[in-house]
């Protein structure tokens, strides 16, 4: 049995455990980031006009409706 040319190796990748508190960060941030993004100036504004504006055209960037 001859092989293809084109035949790829098999690779083998190795598994990484990650840990239970990485998970939570994880799901904290990004529910920290839902509620940045369901911002309508109603924390942002009040922290200042920069970030109110750089989280505004980010959500436009994003498609997140926000008006």
């Amino acid at each position: 049995m001859t092989s293809s040319p084109y035949a790829h190796p098999r690779v083998a990748v190795p598994r990484v455990a990650v840990p239970a508190w990485a998970w939570a960060l994880a799901l904290l941030a990004l529910f920290a980031l839902y509620l940045l993004a369901q911002d309508n100036g109603a924390v942002l504004a009040q922290a200042g006009g920069v970030a109110h504006e750089l989280f505004h055209d980010a959500r436009h960037a994003l498609g997140v409706p926000c008006h």
